[in-house]
C-alpha cells in the first residue's frame, strides 16, 4: 500500500515529504539536545554542597530532562506514523 502511495506522488510532493521527514528527525535531535542540557545542569546543581535548596532545582532539572526525552520520542513516532500512512498533511 505504501508503494502505491509513493507512485502517486509527483516529484514536488515527494521532495516535500522528504523535507518533512528530515525536519521530524531534526526536531527529535533538538529534543534530545535540550534534554541533555537539562541533565547536565541538573547534575551540576545537584553537586552544589553549600546550598541545599539548589539541590531541589537539580531534581526538577532531572525531571524536565526525562519529560522532554519522552515527549520528543512520542512526537517523533507520531509524526513518523502519519508520514508512513500518507496523512502527514492532516497534522
Amino acid at each position: 500500500m505504501e508503494n502505491d502511495f509513493e507512485n502517486e506522488l509527483i516529484i514536488r510532493d515527494f521532495l516535500a515529504r522528504q523535507r518533512t521527514t528530515l525536519a521530524n528527525q531534526r526536531t527529535l535531535l533538538s529534543y534530545i539536545r535540550t534534554s541533555l542540557y537539562f541533565l547536565v545542569s541538573g547534575t551540576a546543581l545537584f553537586e552544589v554542597k553549600n546550598l541545599d535548596h539548589i539541590r531541589d532545582l537539580g531534581y526538577l532539572s532531572f525531571g524536565l530532562s526525562l519529560i522532554l526525552i519522552i515527549l520528543g520520542f512520542y512526537n517523533y513516532f507520531r509524526v513518523r506514523k502519519k508520514l508512513k500512512k500518507g496523512t502527514y498533511h492532516l497534522m
